[in-house]
């Protein structure tokens, strides 16, 4: 409450000025020095820390015209953050019917109503005055980019490169990530549709755009092994995990199906242990434990997790190993591994697994662009090793 009391007293202060102006201009009619009502009625309104009463007194008192634009800018940003959404569309909407407004005044009154608009959710209405502001060459970069930010919404792809075009026409900022992961969500809306061609074109587009972008270069990988070609897809993803290495867990595990159906085991496991020793916590050495115990069996995969362990502990090495210790072993100890077993599996439930960059958001599955801070290609999977453990 007091900090939008604050907000209000520059408002009251526009207002008192208004106000002895008007009564300036209209000193034939007034006595010297005397003040609009209404402006004292809002003032007691503040005093009496009734807000909602004062802005709509103060409103009132306003007229429109060059000298009080600023100040209805401002009440309808004050009712936008507010989340008085109905109040601030009001405000713009009555600033907009005004002819007496200048070229930019109005410019920035649509630009001010499209915001209002977007909160609301009307994004048809928005859109519209956007679009309009882009014809008129004022205000077009914000206007730009919450067009980007609607079409981002609807799902509109192929108007998201238009908009990230004209974009980087104005500004000279590249937005190229931006526009690969464009091309792959319309290689995925094609390859949905059976059209496998201009699926792939899109893909191709995606990397020439950015060749770095890790999700193009996994949805090639994936399209190559469905049509049979492990050895592109081992190719391609090893390529991707050595550039990239916070995508490991994606990719790992079209990279071991690619090696199991090439039939090249051995050289998966020497591959895995690399892994496992460059990137510990990826999860390379859940799969390569796994693989120890297919070739060698229960005792040989004990030993290799209780060595990782010691030096990488994780909670996934410890769940595997107490799988893996109460089918070798009677007793005590086994029992009270099983006691544990489901507090541990609780607790790896419940941690978010993966965090954004940008913002800090957590979640449990991938998301390629953050629904936070709407960027792309920062939410990545948290480092699983807990020294603590």
């Amino acid at each position: 409450m007091q900090e939008l009391l604050l907000l209000l007293l520059p408002v009251a202060a526009a207002s008192g000025w208004w106000a002895a102006r008007s009564s300036a201009r209209k000193e034939k009619k007034k006595y010297v020095g005397e003040t609009d009502p209404v402006y004292f009625r809002g003032l007691n309104h503040l005093l009496n820390e009734e807000p909602d009463k004062a802005i709509d007194a103060f409103v009132e008192m306003l007229e429109v015209d060059s000298d009080t634009v600023e100040t209805h800018l401002a009440l309808g940003n004050l009712f936008r953050r507010r989340g008085e959404v109905e109040r601030a569309i009001r405000i713009h909407q009555n600033l907009i019917a005004r002819p007496a407004l200048t070229r930019d005044q109005r410019a920035q009154a649509l630009l001010e109503l499209g915001q209002d608009y977007m909160r609301a959710g009307l994004f048809d209405r928005a859109e519209n005055l956007f679009r309009e502001l882009r014809e008129t060459k004022l205000h077009v970069k914000p206007a730009l980019k919450n067009l980007l930010v609607i079409y981002e919404k609807e799902r509109d792809w192929q108007a998201c490169l238009e908009i990230a075009e004209q974009i980087e026409s104005i500004t000279g900022d590249k937005m190229l990530l931006q526009k690969s992961h464009y091309h792959c969500e319309l290689a995925l809306a094609a390859k949905l549709a059976g059209r496998v061609s201009e699926a792939q074109t899109h893909l191709k587009r995606a990397l020439n755009t950015y060749r770095g972008c890790v999700r193009a270069n996994h949805l090639q990988a994936q399209f190559a092994a469905a049509q049979g070609d492990y050895r592109s897809t081992v190719k391609i993803l090893r390529q991707t995990a050595d550039q990239n290495a916070d995508y490991l867990p994606e990719v790992l595990p079209d990279i071991v199906n690619g090696y199991r159906q090439l039939g090249e085991l051995n050289d998966l496991r020497t591959y895995l242990a690399e892994l496992a020793k460059a990137h510990p916590g990826a999860g390379a050495e859940l799969v390569l434990a796994d693989l120890v115990k297919e070739q060698e069996g229960e005792d040989a995969a004990a030993t290799f997790l209780v060595e990782h362990l010691t030096t990488a502990p994780s909670l996934p090495l410890l769940m595997r190993g107490i799988e893996l210790n109460s089918r070798m072993a009677d007793g005590q100890s086994v029992r009270f591994l099983e006691t544990l077993r489901p507090h541990i599996k609780r607790l790896l439930d419940d941690k978010p697994v993966y965090q954004c960059a940008q913002c800090g958001f957590a979640a449990k599955t991938l998301h390629w662009q953050c629904p936070s801070c709407r960027s792309w290609s920062t939410i990545k999977r948290r480092a699983v090793i807990e020294p603590e453990a």
